[in-house]
């Protein structure tokens, strides 16, 4: 007589099956088949010398997309959600003034998690799509003296990009990745003190994000008065893990997205490949042919000229549609993903992506192609 009282599920006899698609949301994307492949290779032990040198790439590739030389370099096992707790846990304790600029669901999220782990949080508010002023940034800085402000450089939820003139701000040079990522900033006071973004920017799978401090940031982390309310995410478990201690050995922490990491190392050497400018050049370049098509459709963009972020489009809804009709229209009809907005956004913008391998002219005609299908085949009401 069996033991066993719950017979297997028949879903799970059946093999899976995914369908193929064109990923053309903010993420994720389409993945290189040279990446898909290094996710396949065998597995090896997290804690083997061959893994710790593949982390070591992942760590030299993570500095040059970030154009930094910090030494407290890593990729956090989990989503870029996972790496923007990691930041906030980790830099700012229960009852410190922190900053954060709202203007989309970045902003929202990382209110939330400082809140939640006892933060002093002030809000400076924005509509989605509008940006900050360095004078407006300032004075909220000089007023509330945040221990940590917070930008979304990149906000992918509205498709802004800030402009170049906010660097002024923290008086340094910032990484010049906002053409490729919708990467997130996290800044400590007036200098950028740590950033990071997800692996789906890099056209990894998701589940790895890359995330740098620099030395004043490991400063502040490295000497809290109270440990951060996530051992998971506690950095001083994390950079022995990652080998940004010093010592000489490594103890376990968790186990490592092992295929994870194959897959990102490879994302990071195409990168390194093509180069940081090539990459800009070409998001710019099919951007900009992605905006004249949208406009000779009729469509308007959300944002305006030199505010957008290359990498993910936001077009206003067109009047008398119904922006849900016309996404499940393209997805039954050309197994296309464009989404709607996110936030704040809902309801407000259709979202296009078009990033890394993505990233060409052909695929942006086939996203006009099925734009124009919907418009001319999904109900639209009277004026």
């Amino acid at each position: 007589m069996s033991s066993v009282s719950i017979p297997p599920p028949e879903c799970m006899l059946r093999p899976l099956e995914v369908p193929l698609r064109y990923l053309f949301g903010p993420g994720p994307s389409n993945v290189p088949p040279r990446v898909l492949a290094a996710g396949g290779r065998p597995i090896i032990g997290h804690l083997q010398p061959e893994m710790y040198e593949i982390m070591s790439d992942i760590k030299k590739g993570i500095q040059y997309a970030f154009q930094t030389e910090n030494n407290m370099t890593i990729s956090v096992s989990g989503s870029g959600h996972a790496a923007m707790e990691c930041a906030v846990f980790n830099v700012v304790e229960p009852g410190e003034s922190v900053l954060i600029t709202v203007n989309g669901i970045w902003g929202e999220r990382v209110a939330e998690i400082a809140e939640r782990m006892g933060a002093n949080v002030h809000r400076l508010l924005k509509a989605p799509g509008e940006y900050y002023t360095n004078k407006e940034i300032e004075q909220a800085i000089e007023k509330h003296k945040p221990v940590l402000f917070f930008l979304a450089h990149g906000e992918s939820s509205a498709g802004l990009c800030h402009p170049d003139s906010i660097q002024l701000i923290f008086k340094m040079k910032y990484v010049h990745i906002k053409a490729y990522f919708s990467q997130l900033y996290i800044l400590l006071g007036q200098q950028i003190k740590s950033q990071y973004f997800c692996s789906k920017a890099l056209n990894a799978p998701p589940g790895t994000a890359p995330i740098s401090f620099n030395d004043r940031a490991c400063n502040k982390m490295f000497n809290r008065k109270t440990k951060p309310v996530s051992y998971f995410f506690d950095m001083t478990h994390l950079s022995n893990y990652w080998g940004c201690d010093g010592s000489p050995t490594r103890a376990y922490h968790h186990t490592g997205p092992v295929s994870g990491f194959f897959a990102l190392r490879e994302s990071l050497a195409i990168l390194a490949e093509r180069g940081l400018e090539e990459s800009w050049r070409k998001h710019k370049e099919v951007a900009a042919y992605l905006y004249k098509g949208l406009e000779d459709l009729g469509l308007k963009l959300f944002i305006p000229d030199k505010l957008r972020l290359p990498s993910v489009t936001t077009i206003s809804i067109p009047e008398g549609y119904d922006w849900r009709e016309m996404l499940t229209y393209i997805m039954k009809n050309h197994h296309m993903e464009m989404t709607g907005g996110l936030g704040p956004s809902v309801g407000m913008v259709m979202r296009i992506g078009l990033m890394g391998y993505n990233c060409e002219k052909t695929n942006a005609d086939k996203a006009l192609h099925a734009l124009a299908d919907a418009l001319k085949n999904c109900k639209k009401s009277k004026p």
